[in-house]
């Protein structure tokens, strides 16, 4: 599976982008979440978070800003009658943090808002991810990034690998990084390992 691209933004619109990897385009579905968090100036040397949504007769890419959205994504696409399209429809109306809020509040009338979901299917929503949205921990790191975070990204993800939670990885790597911002990834592994 695609997990992730990196490369530059050829195409940008509130609903999908292009990027360019190596030559080969590829077209992403974006939420406009992730359409405001990428820098309208600066579209070289991105790395955005991917999902691949295989059905029987088509292959669609969707793109993510940060790995919360992925996961909520991921968890909307598990609730019966929730389909990709409305999954991103929820991201584009709500952060991630509303969506996770309205959960666990169990906040109908807010899931009602977003355009597609009605009363059964807020319901629905509610019922079916609210114990697995208790346990995500939604952080402030972007992941649609330039150069500079990417070291960050990759220490997390290893560590994610390893079997520590985002949770502890983040708070680590904060800590870390406010001390020596010059970290390369093995530093940041090494020194995370140490803490967590």
């Amino acid at each position: 599976m695609i997990t992730h691209l990196s490369g530059n933004i050829t195409e940008l619109n509130p609903t999908n982008i292009v990027i360019d990897c190596n030559g080969i385009g590829y077209y992403l579905n974006i939420s406009l979440n992730t359409f405001s968090k990428i820098d309208k100036d600066k579209k070289s040397a991105y790395t955005i978070l991917t999902y691949l949504h295989v059905r029987e007769d088509a292959h669609t890419l969707y793109g993510f800003c940060d790995q919360e959205e992925r996961k909520i994504f991921l968890m909307l696409l598990s609730v019966s009658g929730i389909g990709a399209s409305t999954a991103m429809m929820i991201l584009s109306s709500l952060s991630s943090n509303e969506i996770r809020m309205a959960i666990l509040k169990e906040d109908i009338v807010t899931l009602k808002s977003i355009k597609g979901i009605g009363m059964k299917s807020a319901q629905r929503i509610i019922i079916d991810l609210k114990d697995k949205i208790n346990d995500l921990k939604l952080s402030q790191t972007d992941l649609v990034v330039n150069n500079d975070n990417i070291i960050r990204n990759e220490a997390l993800s290893a560590l994610e690998t390893l079997g520590f939670s985002v949770k502890d990885i983040n708070k680590v790597l904060d800590n870390i990084l406010s001390e020596n911002s010059e970290a390369s990834v093995e530093q940041l592994i090494k020194m995370s390992l140490k803490r967590l």
